[in-house]
Formats: structure tokens, C-alpha cells, sequence
């Protein structure tokens, strides 16, 4: 999917000067406030992004200021690996 923004052109000048990957900040703002809300995984985000691991992943978010989406299922899981992996 594609998405066009318009911006008016005395602010457009002004940003394309400052940054030459705007369309990476306005993509990881989106990317990280669609997780922000639940409309996304982690696993999501970084196959978006093009993020080569989990921890990767979770730096980006840390560094966007977005807490991870962790719930009581996930740590059940998580708990489960963990006596799996020790038995």
C-alpha cells in the first residue's frame, strides 16, 4: 500500500532539507503508534520495518517510547517455554 501526505510547501522545504529519509520517520511513527494501540505485533512491526530480530524490534519501540504489548497470555506462554526448556 502506498499513502500520500500533503505538507504544505513552505514546511515540505524545511523538512526535505533537514532529513533526507522522511518517509522512514513518518513510516516508524505510524508503525510504532498502530502497536501502540493494539493494531499490531511485535512480529509485525518488524517484518514491516525490515528489523532482523525480536530484540531489534524491541529496541525500535523502546527508542519511539512505546511499551511492549505484553499480556497475561504471553507470559503464560513464556512461563511454559521456560519449565519445557528445564525438564
Amino acid at each position: 500500500m502506498q499513502i500520500t501526505i500533503d505538507i504544505p510547501d513552505e514546511v515540505a522545504q524545511r523538512l526535505d532539507g533537514k532529513s533526507k529519509h522522511i518517509e522512514r520517520i513518518v513510516l516508524e511513527v505510524l508503525v510504532a503508534d498502530v502497536y501502540s494501540s493494539g493494531g499490531l505485533s511485535t512480529a509485525e512491526v518488524g517484518r514491516i520495518l525490515g528489523l532482523s530480530s525480536r530484540l531489534e524490534t524491541h529496541a525500535f519501540l523502546k527508542r519511539m517510547g512505546v511499551y511492549l504489548n505484553y499480556d497475561d497470555a504471553e507470559l503464560e506462554r513464556d512461563i511454559q517455554t521456560i519449565r519445557e526448556l528445564r525438564a
